[in-house]
């Protein structure tokens, strides 16, 4: 019979997978936020920069004030642990698993990538292999390289079709983000950019490439539904299907119920069971935790949306909203602004969860303060609504 374990449970699991309940180290450095990067598996990107663009967000989450400078290091620095590719979206993802997504690139060179892209590679690829070897002549570029001179006089190449061809080239892993000025990418060619190990590492079958993926989403995640795990790396669904039926079978992947959740489950091997978790974060809307809709609603009963692209007067919390997790629980959310000339984290809108407590206001300040020493702002300041707005000013005046 299949084992049920209970919601409580699958929190707790899935918490602790994630890597939260654990004690925050004194003095981050670079080897926690390396540690924390191969933990998730995957960390996406985002360019939205309201509070702070929202890679930088998941080691803050789970570590603390850490040195920004850190996450930089490993993602973009000389002696960098992660690269870039598309893993659940845009995503920073561990150096050594770049051979695990070859098969992806691959089929990319075949079409496989969003509509309007590949009908470009159709109809453009003697103009995008013209770009690939531009690149290897003249090494690393930028997307500035492609932009327009005056009067529309064409620069190197055409900005619309020149950033076409980069993001074709990206997505089918023959150029590579070698470093970043700022956000915008610099590119290179894939082997000149990554470390020769990694170019070198053999690269495996399609289905054991999955299969690997499979294993990583499912050791990030503790427990989850066939759905979770194909869209922690946004896998085919057959291939996905499949790959699962095989760690079943070789027993690494064990089928449970959880009570509540329609579909079956899958509890990683080895997954760690807490008999409790214990903490405060503030939680990035692109979380691992929470990224998917209907598995944070499955966890916590609350219903999390982004409402950046809702129209400012139909949203309900706010324009860049971040839950707060208070150690088991979603108790509240905040949406948040920095206002780096002022030197002040604003708060312009706070909400209360249902499983809100009477210490939420109190931890929730604590973080807040915390968060806007992280990035270097002087004060936080609640200018905005909600039912939690009162009791949040009170408890960061105090």
């Amino acid at each position: 019979m299949t084992e049920s374990i209970s919601l409580k449970t699958a929190r707790r699991i899935a918490l602790a997978a994630q890597g939260f309940g654990r004690i925050r180290p004194a003095a981050p450095a670079r080897s926690h936020v390396r540690d924390a990067a191969r933990r998730l598996g995957v960390i996406q990107i985002d360019s939205v920069n309201v509070v702070t663009r929202t890679h930088y967000l998941p080691a803050f989450s789970r570590l603390g004030d850490y040195p920004r400078e850190a996450l930089e290091a490993e993602a973009w620095g000389p002696r960098r642990s992660l690269f870039e590719y598309w893993g659940h979206e845009a995503s920073l993802l561990p150096l050594e698993t770049q051979p695990l997504f070859r098969w992806r690139m691959e089929r990319a060179r075949g079409g496989a990538m969003w509509t309007g892209l590949s009908r470009f590679g159709r109809e453009k690829r003697d103009y995008i292999d013209g770009v690939l070897a531009e690149i290897e002549r003249r090494g690393p570029v930028t997307g500035g390289d492609f932009a327009e001179g005056p009067r529309g006089a064409p620069g190197w190449w055409s900005w619309s079709d020149g950033k076409r061809a980069l993001e074709w080239l990206f997505w089918a892993g023959l150029i590579t983000t070698k470093t970043r000025n700022g956000f915008e990418r610099v590119y290179d060619l894939t082997e000149r950019a990554l470390p020769a190990r990694i170019i070198d590492l053999p690269t495996p079958y399609e289905a054991d490439a999955q299969g690997e993926l499979v294993r990583i989403s499912a050791r990030a995640m503790g427990v989850a539904t066939a759905a979770d795990l194909r869209d922690y790396f946004r896998l085919p669904l057959a291939d996905a299907r499949e790959r699962i039926a095989e760690l079943v079978e070789a027993g690494e992947l064990t089928p449970v119920s959880v009570k509540g959740w329609r579909q079956p489950a899958y509890l990683a091997a080895g997954a760690r069971s807490p008999r409790k978790v214990s903490g405060a974060a503030l939680l990035s809307p692109f979380d691992n935790l929470i990224w998917a809709r209907d598995r944070t609603e499955r966890l916590f009963d609350v219903k999390v949306r982004l409402e950046i692209y809702t129209p400012a007067h139909k949203r309900a919390h706010g324009y860049y909203v971040l839950p707060f997790l208070e150690d088991e629980a979603i108790t509240a959310r905040v949406d948040l602004k920095s206002d780096r000339k002022a030197g002040t984290l604003l708060v312009q809108a706070a909400w209360r969860e249902p499983d809100a407590t009477a210490e939420t206001a109190a931890r929730l300040a604590e973080e807040l303060k915390r968060m806007a020493g992280w990035l270097g702002l002087e004060r936080v300041e609640v200018v905005g609504k909600g039912d939690l707005a009162g009791a949040l000013e009170s408890a960061i005046s105090s």
